[in-house]
């Protein structure tokens, strides 16, 4: 997996757990958009789909076209949301570019630990799980392989200066995940 997705596309009909369930838990750390595409066509499953985070709701069947200009307007409106870069204290993280600079000079990451990185950038100062990390960078297959994530976590913290024992960036919640220090000052569009 590349990364966290740009958009979610989700039937309310899955076989193990009800829609609903899946956009409750996603939105306790996400804020990807989703658009609920099913056949449920009751006022109130929509209202209480959209009340639990959902961004929009399609009902089958739906004319293609439709469907696709919704689709460009939940991506144009995280592309407005989402800041081009984010400072850190001496931190920046440019996510149009990829690119991590501390103190001004560039850091080069991985794939990976951009991933990881750019996640807790974007949920800076909350608790990111280890296994939401997991699921989000890695995928829902590796939930459980933290050994991926120490590593990960030890890569970072040595490219980017920083201490575990006295961390000016990546925090660590033993034994739960991770959390980015706030950043100070901020966001540039």
């Amino acid at each position: 997996m590349a990364g966290a997705p740009a958009l979610v596309i989700l039937d309310l009909g899955l076989p193990d757990m009800d829609g609903k369930d899946v956009i409750a838990s996603l939105r306790e750390w996400s804020s990807v958009p989703i658009l609920v595409l099913t056949v449920r066509d009751a006022e109130t499953e929509k209202i209480r789909a959209l009340d639990l985070g959902a961004d929009d709701y399609v009902t089958k069947p739906f004319a293609t076209g439709e469907l696709l200009a919704r689709l460009r307007v939940l991506l144009r409106g995280r592309e407005e949301r989402e800041p081009v870069a984010v400072d850190v204290g001496p931190l920046r993280v440019d996510f149009a570019r990829r690119c991590v600079t501390v103190d001004g000079s560039e850091a080069k990451l991985t794939r990976k630990e951009f991933d990881v990185l750019a996640l807790l950038v974007r949920q800076a100062g909350r608790l990111v799980t280890h296994r939401q990390i997991l699921s989000t960078v890695w995928g829902p297959a590796h939930q459980s392989d933290t050994h991926y994530l120490r590593i990960v976590i030890g890569h970072l913290r040595d490219k980017l200066g920083d201490d575990a024992a006295s961390p000016r960036f990546i925090l660590t919640d033993p034994g739960v995940g991770y959390r980015l220090a706030e950043p100070a000052g901020g966001e540039d569009r």
